[in-house]
């Protein structure tokens, strides 16, 4: 009996048929051997077209596109981790025939599976946590970043492993530790990217140690992102990245107008004993830009503006989006707020449509970033994740979905 005789007695012996979820997790454990949408349909139950347009309805991509990305994205990290030839790789993520892996993996990444196996091991440094989530949209990790379990708990989680040389965190004068300087130089980077422009005295030693230093200045994080993908010579990705977060962005509103298309939406941070109106260029870009959510105009730019209590229940929104400072004083006003007589007034509140979200996505502003808020908001608001696979693949396994 073959593999996949055996895995398909395996799975039809089960009491009950699949679901699609337990499908689609089926299909991320055995992405390597053969399989076919018929198969597939199989395990649920259905017919074959009910089970390909329930498939695609549910999350957004059809079971061959599913099935590629899962296959693309394991050789790519065998490209990048591992010295197998170029027809053991296409084996071991279920290609037959090397040469139609190859212009599989070059009609969906942009370039040929050996020239992305060269550019993989091009070596950056980052001095910021959007650095590193710009950086990670391209399908590169750096050598040297500010990995801290405190202040980028995701990239700390995810990349410990990998991100080998740690550095503090650059101002906006772009000074760093000695030690912190010392670390960079030792990691050898090709390119530091930086959000500020730095002194002379840096400028001078990153020349002397042969680092291009680019500086992200644009002010969108598309722009940021072309910024470095230029540099890195990785336009096609880049673009890829930029069409995939609209096509998801898309179907995430598509999504969300079913539920809270009419609702007025409201972002505060509290800290200490105050409310303030709350809008930073993530949230007013996913939220109000690309989701269209409605909202007072305030907060669809940039803002920061107290507001009472009594004033927030005039305004009165239907749902409200916190970020919690987390120090004690401010913890003690939030206990004690959830039980005035005009927070509990609120329709948001009466109504459990009150949303605590955290710093880590929605203080930070990169490509990893506003998508992770997207995901965030549609699963808040729908319980449907847009993106492909679940959010953990962004550690070791992480790629660039399709």
């Amino acid at each position: 009996m073959t593999s996949k005789e055996q895995s398909q007695n395996e799975a039809s012996s089960t009491a009950t048929p699949m679901s699609l979820d337990e499908v689609r997790a089926y299909m991320g454990e055995r992405f390597a051997e053969s399989m076919s949408i018929h198969d597939l349909a199989q395990l649920t139950g259905h017919s074959p077209n009910y089970f390909g347009e329930a498939f695609k309805k549910a999350y957004g991509h059809s079971v061959n596109d599913y099935l590629t990305e899962l296959r693309i994205r394991h050789a790519k990290k065998l490209l990048r981790d591992s010295d197998l030839y170029m027809h053991e790789v296409a084996r071991k993520v279920g290609y037959s025939d090397e040469f139609y892996f190859s212009r599989k993996f070059k009609k969906v990444v942009g370039i040929s599976p050996s020239a992305y196996s060269r550019d993989a091991h091009k070596r950056v440094a980052v001095t910021s946590s959007a650095a590193i989530g710009n950086l990670l949209a391209l399908g590169v990790i750096p050598v040297a970043a500010p990995l801290d379990p405190k202040w980028s708990p995701y990239y700390h989680y995810y990349y410990q492993d990998l991100i080998k040389v740690r550095i503090g965190s650059s101002g906006p004068d772009m000074s760093m530790e000695e030690e912190s300087f010392r670390k960079l130089l030792a990691a050898r980077p090709d390119v530091l990217i930086v959000e500020h422009d730095h002194d002379d005295d840096v400028r001078k030693r990153l020349m002397i140690s042969g680092i291009e230093c680019v500086r992200m200045g644009a002010t969108k994080w598309q722009e940021q992102l072309r910024q470095i993908a230029e540099v890195l010579d990785k336009q096609e990705l880049c673009e890829q990245w930029i069409h995939t977060y609209e096509s998801r962005a898309a179907h995430a509103r598509e999504s969300i107008s079913h539920s809270a298309w009419d609702d007025l939406f409201v972002t505060l941070r509290i800290s200490g004993a105050q409310i303030y109106l709350y809008s930073n260029r993530g949230i007013r870009d996913v939220l109000f830009q690309d989701l269209l959510l409605q909202t007072i105009p305030e907060l669809k730019e940039q803002c920061n503006v107290p507001i009472t209590l009594e004033q927030l229940l005039h305004m009165n929104p239907d749902r409200m989006l916190l970020l919690i400072w987390p120090d004690a004083d401010t913890r003690k006003f939030w206990l004690s707020l959830q039980h005035h007589t005009k927070w509990k007034g609120l329709n948001a509140v009466k109504n459990g449509h009150m949303y605590v979200i955290p710093s880590n996505p929605w203080f930070e502003y990169s490509a990893i970033a506003v998508n992770r808020i997207l995901e965030e908001t549609s699963l808040m608001l729908t319980g449907k994740n847009p993106a492909p696979s679940p959010i953990p693949v962004h550690g070791v396994t992480w790629e660039i979905p399709l």
